[in-house]
């Protein structure tokens, strides 16, 4: 049986009930409150797997708890499914827009809420998975776990940055990246750092590559790119 950590945040009492009740019985772990303040002090004193968002909250909204978290780094990556009567196309666009995984308009299924939830926590443990995958590419090696690198068995020393865009770079052989995609996958979003910051970074990991940084490809009028063979 699943332990997932819900937390569920709903103004409306009948609502929560509801949720609690069917996702105990899938096993979950699950909180409720009834405020966007109270799910932010929830989520601060113990952060959960995923929060299923109502939009329509007295004090700060659905949205503005969606904004804050995706803002902050340490809880960017938990999942928000976005519960709400608010169904319009914009609405929709708004919430997605600002990182939700999914939307379900209400009045809805248990049962289809219960299916969304069971997807996205699946798709987010293989994300974490497919992350700490040691990589083996060519005569490079790169340890997630131990954030260390070696080419041709010597280690090289990389700053945090260097690591970052390195394996994220690694992990998608072939995918171009603009400059601001890999600013937002190695510190999150917002972080103040330039476009020339990540050309810097890049320059740095290049040198100390050495003859292995072919595999580093600039796209012209793009970004980046791992060279799947190089």
């Amino acid at each position: 049986m699943p332990k997932d950590k819900i937390l569920v945040v709903d103004d409306e009492e009948d609502i929560l009930e509801l949720v609690k009740y069917n996702l105990e019985r899938e096993g979950f772990q699950v909180k409720c409150v009834e405020s966007g303040e109270k799910a932010m002090a929830r989520i601060r004193q113990e952060a959960p797997d995923l929060v299923v968002l109502d939009l329509m909250l007295p004090g700060i909204d659905g949205l503005e708890v969606a904004r804050r978290l995706k803002q902050d780094q340490k809880y960017a990556g938990i999942p928000i499914i976005m519960l709400t009567a608010k169904g319009g196309e914009a609405d929709i666009v708004t919430g997605l827009e600002l990182g939700a995984d999914d939307y379900i308009a209400k009045p809805f299924s248990p049962r289809i809420l219960i299916a969304r939830i069971k997807v996205i926590l699946r798709r987010q443990s293989k994300e974490i998975q497919d992350s700490d995958q040691i990589l083996l590419i060519g005569e490079i090696t790169i340890d997630p776990r131990r954030r260390s690198i070696t080419v041709v068995d010597q280690p090289i020393e990389l700053t945090y940055s260097e690591f970052q865009i390195l394996h994220f770079l690694a992990r998608r052989p072939g995918w171009v990246f603009t400059r601001s995609q890999i600013v937002d996958a190695v510190r999150g979003d917002n972080y103040p750092v330039t476009d020339r910051s990540v050309d810097v970074q890049i320059a740095g990991l290049r040198k100390k590559l050495g003859q292995y940084s072919i595999y580093i490809e600039t796209v012209r009028g793009v970004g980046y790119r791992f060279k799947e063979d190089a």
